[in-house]
């Protein structure tokens, strides 16, 4: 079917045009869409993997986590795709869960950084306001 459209493409057209044009914009049409197609789906899809592969590597117990029905818990053990995590303040709840059901990692080192700086920012701000008054 494909083939019979193409071969339609190729011989339509208005009369006193060059024979076979019509055929070749249609391929360049054709890989347009081809890249357009792969910018849109497939990259962006393969950047979501690698970031996820790179968060599923960078795991380690201790970690707070969500996961792709909702719970939050935190990772006691890890053994190849295999994590056992801690749901909620009852230290009996431990359960085993693939990796992949692991939607999100909260690192609470980068929190606190985030706060550190802020706190610096503030400090540097009123030595410096203590400064302007002293002149």
């Amino acid at each position: 079917m494909f083939y019979t459209l193409l071969e339609a493409a190729g011989t339509a057209g208005a009369e006193g045009s060059v024979p076979g044009m019509g055929g070749g914009m249609m391929w360049i049409s054709l890989i347009l869409m081809i890249v357009v197609f792969y910018f849109l789906m497939i990259r962006p899809q393969r950047k979501q993997q690698k970031e996820q592969e790179a968060m599923m590597s960078a795991l380690k117990p201790g970690d707070s986590i969500m996961t792709t029905s909702g719970f939050y818990g935190v990772i006691l053990d890890i053994v190849e795709d295999t994590v056992i995590v801690e749901f909620g303040n009852n230290k009996n709840c431990r359960i085993p869960m693939n990796k992949a059901a692991i939607a999100q990692v909260d690192k609470p080192e980068a929190e606190s950084s985030v706060e550190e700086e802020a706190e610096d920012k503030k400090e540097k701000k009123k030595m410096s306001l203590g400064k302007k008054k002293e002149d």
